[in-house]
């Protein structure tokens, strides 16, 4: 029986996707394999064979890619996404930046609204990766890739944080700390605010460390101070573990108050590898990721996406602990 030819206009309606996501199957660019299989089963259906000029009808570029970030403040963040975008600019990309300031509605908007502008693709640096992200990923035309949090149905660079978590509670128990605060943030954050404070707290039972204590604030300074601040009204930890720098100078910021001194009063540990923490005196203990090479993983990797070339699922950047001199050693 013969069919009636069929367009790529018509297979893109068939299949309920758009025109230039046919363009890109045939071109072998990125298409989700749900969505390659809807193509594949349509064209079959009609006995579709592409002319010469088809196949090499290249679905339209804006060479841009959008970038989600929860915000620019932040010393880690502003050291990744300008890796993110110094590689891309090399690439000749143009990169779109929204700062959704922790609001996760406003990502998911912030998510929809890219794709509405047909960006080639979309970088996401996550706080936490719910329902309607995955809903969003999996049905999205573009590429998407997750920075900062592991997504297992989709495409993921992570930091390393439980071994992280881990090395800065096995140092301050080796250090013959007994009386321990780790100040973390909301397990919402399943990166920082789970993993990171697992791999600490774990740490530290493994040690034998007796005396933990645990506060959680938010990633804000003023909020960290007012929390250690209470927390110290009663308390004389041996030494303070925090979730990031931030935090970290937060806490240096309330022991000073209090006319105490790091590390002879209480020691100090941090994550982030911040310079100005270098700039303290004495300067912050603290557990330092490549951000530059983080950013340069996920440029790379969105544009392979985006060229339909394989990439590994989950991507893993390391660390390294800075010693600093805000830990004393309490064995000597």
């Amino acid at each position: 029986m013969k069919h009636k030819r069929i367009t790529m206009k018509e297979i893109a309606e068939e299949a309920g996707v758009a025109k230039s996501t046919v363009s890109r199957y045939f071109n072998n660019g990125y298409v989700k394999e749900e969505t390659r299989e809807r193509i594949r089963k349509v064209i079959e259906a009609h006995d579709y064979e592409p002319s010469a000029a088809a196949s090499n009808l290249k679905a339209k570029e804006t060479k841009t890619i959008g970038i989600v970030a929860p915000t620019i403040n932040s010393n880690t963040s502003s050291r990744l996404l300008t890796s993110i975008n110094n590689y891309l600019k090399e690439k000749g990309y143009t990169v779109i930046l929204i700062d959704t300031d922790h609001d996760i509605n406003d990502e998911i908007r912030s998510i929809e609204y890219f794709e509405s502008m047909r960006v080639d693709g979309i970088i996401l640096v996550a706080t936490n990766i719910n329902l309607i992200h995955q809903k969003l990923v999996h049905e999205s035309d573009i590429p998407i890739l997750i920075v900062a949090q592991h997504f297992k149905n989709g495409i993921s660079i992570i930091y390393d944080d439980y071994r992280a978590g881990y090395a800065a509670g096995q140092y301050a128990a080796e250090k013959g700390h007994d009386n321990v605060l780790y100040l973390g943030v909301n397990r919402v954050d399943e990166a920082v605010g789970v993993q990171r404070r697992k791999g600490v707290l774990e740490a530290l039972e493994d040690h034998h460390v007796l005396r933990i204590h645990t506060r959680e604030t938010d990633f804000s300074f003023s909020k960290a101070r007012k929390v250690v601040r209470h927390y110290l009204e009663d308390h004389h930890p041996t030494l303070i573990i925090a979730a990031t720098d931030n935090l970290a100078l937060a806490c240096y910021k309330e022991i000073t108050e209090k006319g105490l001194k790091v590390p002879e009063d209480i020691s100090l540990i941090g994550f982030g590898g911040y310079e100005v923490s270098e700039l303290l005196t004495p300067s912050l203990c603290t557990i330092r990721f490549d951000y530059k090479l983080a950013g340069q993983m996920a440029g790379a990797t969105i544009l392979a996406l985006i060229k339909g070339e394989p990439v590994a699922t989950t991507q893993v950047i390391g660390f390294e602990l800075i010693e600093g001199g805000s830990v004393k050693n309490r064995n000597e």
